[in-house]
């Protein structure tokens, strides 16, 4: 029996398994992570899906910055102006352009989970020139190609957004870049293992 973290040896630092977390650590990440009163539906229940149990147990190898992490994430999921749909094309963008095997697969499952289809996962890597796009979803791909290459939402992507959107909505779009751009960065500093359930969606 193991407890579905992964047993190669890690380039950098390993995970912490299960049984290894700080006390409580696992009791405040279901804090951050199912709210009781979250704007947009928790997702179901599904002792299938992918868990996440070694990004999660990078996390615990320092709860405190963790737990503040979590609070943007805890926001971009389940509080934020965008709607789920945004919200997935713009992490597996970020996940794309940064290269993280770990985020982009872990957020192919929440994009199906949402409604995405495996043709339109593929066309994210293609960015705002893939095919099947809406104006405001090419504007948001652009928008997340910009922030991570020059830290700026450029003057086209941004006008497209702005007549949409409201001044809300653009700060959770930046927010949202931004946060998972920092875990996919832990992510690939830490060498952080692809966990077994989501290699299917790697």
């Amino acid at each position: 029996m193991t407890d579905g973290t992964a047993e190669k040896p890690v380039g950098r630092i390993r995970p912490l398994r299960p049984r290894e977390w700080p006390e409580d650590f696992a009791a405040g990440l279901a804090s951050a992570l199912r709210p009781d009163d979250a704007r947009h539906p928790l997702p179901r229940r599904d002792e299938n899906s992918p868990k996440g149990i070694n990004a999660m147990g990078m996390q615990a190898l320092h709860p405190e910055v963790s737990a503040a992490f979590n609070q943007s994430i805890r926001h971009a999921l389940y509080f934020s102006t965008l709607s789920p749909r945004q919200r997935e094309l713009l992490v597996l963008r970020v996940a794309h352009l940064r290269g993280s095997e770990y985020e982009w697969a872990q957020h192919v499952y929440q994009a199906e989970v949402v409604g995405f289809t495996r043709d339109e996962v593929a066309q994210v890597r293609a960015g705002p020139t893939g095919r099947g796009w809406s104006p405001l979803e090419r504007a948001l791909l652009a928008a997340a190609d910009d922030l991570v290459g020059e830290a700026r939402i450029g003057d086209s992507a941004y006008g497209a957004l702005a007549a949409e959107m409201s001044p809300q909505q653009l700060m959770d779009v930046v927010f949202t870049v931004g946060a998972y751009e920092t875990f996919a960065m832990a992510l690939r500093t830490f060498d952080v293992p692809l966990d077994a359930d989501l290699e299917p969606f790697a």
